[in-house]
């Protein structure tokens, strides 16, 4: 059924195209749009482009909004590498300078020095322009509050995995206000959680809010010196509830989250009928054979689950502390590599603050 659903949408898309004589120039410098975007430590900016017209090749320059760069390579929806693609085609690049924002205009250039100096340019106006809004706000913020009696302000520091949900938190969150208290977000970005997150958030007293991302060890460490609240969420609504909840003053306690400790994968064996072993380092705390964990690759989370096995020179064991090494099998997952940490956490109620 779903099938002929399909089938029958997609002719009436064809037919709408041929009869509005929807048509795109193929022998052209391509251009596009930014779908998504994101930071992978290993290949670095990452972007899904959908041409729109003319065809994108690899070894391209383009420009993406304050970004440019060669395209190195090119994915298709699959996965697999391809040369080109033409209009309506979507892929996901990879050489770009920095992460563009979803909704840039992507368009391909002959001469890269041409590129950088638009690139360069157009970071300079969104500095600019960014500083008078801030400056503007603060101003509209003090007469503001002089005029509504005090009115307070929640700020929070945004961090996600992807531009996507960087972009859906904030849009979520800033829409959310009481009489007494508003929302302001001083910052929001892509990838981990880092030191200058921290900082910032010290400097205008915000709550960092982490979407599928972490803080790295730097920032953890920071954030407990100076007592920055850092609350780590996987769904949206979550957040929001939060924010909406600390905003009508009705906090109440709920189950929260206590990390117990933090492992680092240094091997993984892949044994039969039991599946891939990870061979670890107790980096901090303590490891709980009952407790849960939390897969963590280039401090975003590919996993969240339970601890299935947990052994010491081929003894199972029920904790393992920092500074040992132990053996880690987790449930219904198999994709560990090395270089991975286990964020080991249990979950407890506690009062709630914010």
């Amino acid at each position: 059924m779903a099938e002929l659903e399909a089938n029958a949408l997609l002719e009436q898309v064809l037919l709408q195209a041929e009869v509005l004589e929807l048509k795109a120039p193929v022998d052209a410098p391509a251009k596009g749009l930014v779908i998504e975007a994101r930071l992978d430590k290993g290949r670095g900016p990452v972007a899904t482009v959908l041409v729109q017209s003319g065809t994108l090749r690899r070894g391209d320059v383009v420009l993406a909004g304050t970004s440019f760069g060669r395209v190195r390579a090119m994915l298709d929806e699959n996965g697999n590498s391809v040369l080109e693609a033409g209009p309506s085609i979507p892929v996901e690049i990879q050489g770009l300078s920095d992460v563009p924002a979803a909704g840039e205009e992507v368009m391909a250039l002959a001469d890269e020095r041409k590129a950088r100096e638009i690139a360069l340019f157009r970071q300079g106006k969104f500095r600019e322009v960014k500083l008078a809004k801030r400056q503007a706000a603060t101003l509209e913020n003090m007469f503001e509050q002089m005029g509504e009696g005090g009115t307070r302000w929640l700020a929070l520091l945004i961090k996600a995995d992807v531009q996507g949900s960087q972009e859906a938190l904030v849009h979520a969150l800033t829409g959310l206000a009481t009489e007494e208290v508003k929302v302001n977000v001083v910052h929001s970005g892509v990838g981990a959680i880092t030191e200058s997150d921290v900082n910032l958030a010290l400097a205008s007293k915000a709550v960092i809010i982490g979407f599928n991302t972490r803080a790295d060890a730097a920032a953890r460490k920071a954030a407990e010196a100076a007592g920055v609240d850092v609350r780590y969420y996987n769904i949206i609504y979550d957040a929001v509830d939060d924010v909406k909840a600390a905003l009508s003053g009705m906090l109440a306690p709920e189950k929260r989250e206590n990390v117990l400790g933090l492992v680092e994968v240094r091997q993984v064996f892949k044994i039969s009928k039991v599946g891939a072993v990870a061979g670890c380092y107790v980096l901090e705390g303590v490891v709980r054979r009952n407790a849960l964990v939390r897969v963590l690759r280039d401090n975003v989370v590919v996993f969240t689950g339970e601890i299935d096995s947990l052994k010491r020179f081929k003894e199972d064991v029920r904790e393992v502390k920092a500074s040992f090494e132990c053996g880690m099998s987790l449930k219904g997952y198999n994709d560990i590599q090395v270089g991975d940490q286990f964020e080991i956490y249990e979950v407890q109620e506690v009062a709630r603050t914010l």
